[in-house]
């Protein structure tokens, strides 16, 4: 009985170890293309992700050009000048009176209010660095686009 148990026992296992042998056999060229399969679905995955980071910046861009630049502002920053590394001057327009500000870190003191406002030329006057030119010339981009 010992010899019968033994048998039965020996088959299933028997049977058992030779179907790893041959799933393994017939796995071993789909893992292939399966790492090949993955690899493809990680490239497209990048590049749908940067697709849509670029979209997002382009809408993003677009919609921004779209809203009128100080249309409804009541305060206007007419120029800016760096005077240390945290401290600045400010030439504020709020309706017709122009106010120069002094900012420091933790304060905004209004240093003088304007008699006469100052005339600062418009946005498509200002002159642009060479080197930005000729990148906006290289992009096919004018002076007139940027509003």
């Amino acid at each position: 009985m010992n010899k019968v148990l033994s048998v039965l026992l020996a088959l299933p296992f028997g049977a058992l170890a030779a179907e790893p042998v041959a799933t393994v056999a017939a796995a071993a060229p789909a893992v292939s293309s399966g790492v090949a399969g993955q690899l493809t679905q990680l490239v497209f995955g990048l590049l749908l992700v940067l697709g849509l980071i670029f979209f997002l910046a382009w809408l993003l861009r677009r919609v921004q050009q779209a809203g009128p630049a100080g249309k409804g502002q009541v305060i206007e920053l007419i120029g800016s000048r760096a005077l240390g590394p945290r401290d600045r001057l400010m030439l504020v327009q709020v309706g017709n009176e122009q106010i120069l500000l002094g900012l420091s870190p933790g304060t905004i003191t209004a240093l003088h209010v304007l008699k006469e406002p100052v005339q600062v030329p418009s946005a498509t006057e200002k002159a642009t660095p060479e080197f930005a030119q000729r990148l906006m010339e290289l992009m096919g981009k004018d002076q007139k686009d940027k509003k």
